[in-house]
């Protein structure tokens, strides 16, 4: 016969399967527009169930450099090179630190999602190879 300790031990586990902890599941692409992922071919998610992390999604991220030389580069525009005016005007303007990094997802690429606790939201971690 069981222990005290042990049918203590026996409840707590059995409630915090009940729970629904997280799991981690594996999905393919299935649309991007709008998104849809299979999650091992029996769900799907649309982007309400979704928290996508910046692996998986198009981003804006500023950058910088540390070369001083680099720092104080600038692009100059001439009205010469714009075909059909005669103004002679131009001007320097400093070359843009922000960048897009172009992450979307794209149609049936398989990706590592983390069902969080209670199962309502998914978040899709990154692209795998399967």
């Amino acid at each position: 016969m069981p222990n005290l300790i042990e049918i203590i031990k026996q409840a707590s586990i059995e409630a915090v399967a009940a729970s629904n902890p997280c799991a981690i599941m594996f999905g393919t692409v299935t649309s991007i527009n709008p998104l849809k992922i299979n999650v091992e071919q029996r769900l799907t998610l649309d982007e309400s169930h979704l928290i996508l992390t910046s692996n998986v999604r198009d981003y804006k991220t500023k950058i910088s450099f540390d070369n001083p030389e680099i720092k104080n580069i600038v692009k100059n525009y001439s009205m010469d090179d714009i075909p059909g005016t005669d103004y002679k005007l131009s001007y320097q303007q400093p070359i843009q630190n922000e960048i897009t990094v172009y992450n979307g997802l794209k149609m049936n690429e398989s990706v590592i999602l983390l069902r969080v606790q209670g199962g309502q939201k998914y978040i899709v971690l990154d692209r795998v190879v399967i």
